[in-house]
């Protein structure tokens, strides 16, 4: 094994027909473990060090899951993808992968381990944004959030109130504890951090579900983490519901970038697959351009919601029988 080479594989989703999991290959070992503390200086070391990457571009990489292996190479920046059929029927939870980087020689440089999500066969999937939306960020300020993200760290990061419970509440909605359903947090925030929101969302309780983010930044464009097109986002949320056609999916988002305008021209195309839409009231000056957008979520007969509080959003879940 070369140690100086690091493999990082990120939670996947998908069924017996569609199964996809991501990752990511560096030159050079990760220093990803993080000491929970208060000072601040060492959170802004470790978050400096997520930041400071050596991707390893053109290199071959080989997927085991249940005695099928699946050849990809990894692009400029280090990231592969995964998409495969399964041999054998897949059972519904969480399955382990693991990935290994190759030379051209054939000798493993280095493996990682990660997860795949089959859901159960319940009726609901739940598409939530991340920042604003589940977790105070203040993304339309760019200082505030880098400010966020360099003084905090998981464990001090703030949710906002009862957005946990909320969601705790929707993953066993019309099921059971054993069948939750399942949950997919898209986020403009960078690959970079998905250790980071693992461990918040974790530590905050909440569901666990699959991360699906943005491409990997470096040191020298930390400034914009947190900012990317329109396309980006609207094109992985419309791969969940390419991979579950059958589900019906819940949407989260707040109005403070374009949550609005995306989960809009999702819900105009494919009303069939959209229960209901929540936008978080984050920016009041937008009150009334987000309850226009959401008119016509409404005119294709999927339930919206504009809220302030989480209180409102569960209040809303128990009246169209969510809960």
């Amino acid at each position: 094994m070369n140690k100086s080479v690091s493999v990082k594989v990120y939670h996947g989703y998908g069924h017996k027909h569609n199964l996809v999991v991501y990752g990511h290959v560096f030159k050079r070992k990760l220093k990803t473990k993080q000491i929970y503390s208060n000072n601040i200086f060492v959170n802004i070391i470790h978050l400096l060090k997520l930041f400071i990457l050596k991707p390893y571009p053109s290199v071959a990489v080989q997927l085991q899951f249940f005695g099928q292996t699946i050849y990809q190479k990894t692009e400029k920046d280090g990231f592969f993808k995964f998409e495969w059929k399964a041999d054998e029927d897949v059972s519904a939870g969480w399955h382990y992968v693991k990935v290994a980087a190759v030379d051209k020689d054939g000798n493993i440089l280095n493996t990682g381990e990660g997860k795949v999500y089959v859901p159960h066969i319940t009726q609901y999937a739940f598409i939530s944004d991340v920042d604003d939306t589940v977790m105070i960020s203040h993304s339309a300020t760019i200082g505030r959030r880098l400010r966020e993200l360099f003084i905090k760290n998981p464990h001090t990061r703030k949710t906002f109130s009862n957005a946990a419970d909320h969601y705790q509440q929707l993953a066993l909605s019309h099921t059971n504890p054993n069948q939750p359903n399942p949950f997919f947090y898209v986020s403009s925030s960078e690959w970079n951090l998905y250790d980071y929101l693992l461990e918040t969302f974790r530590f905050n309780q909440l569901p666990d579900g699959a991360f699906l983010l943005n491409t990997l930044k470096k040191w020298s464009d930390l400034l914009k983490t947190g900012k990317t097109g329109h396309e980006g986002k609207l094109i992985r949320v419309m791969r969940i519901l390419d991979a579950f056609p059958n589900q019906k999916f819940v949407f989260f988002g707040d109005n403070t970038q374009q949550d609005p305008e995306i989960y809009t021209q999702i819900a105009e195309k494919y009303p069939q697959n959209i229960k209901a839409v929540y936008i978080r009231n984050i920016r009041p000056e937008k009150r009334d351009q987000t309850l226009e957008l959401l008119s016509k979520v409404q005119a294709k007969q999927v339930s919206t919601c504009l809220f302030n509080t989480s209180d409102e959003a569960i209040e809303h879940s128990k009246s169209i029988g969510l809960i």
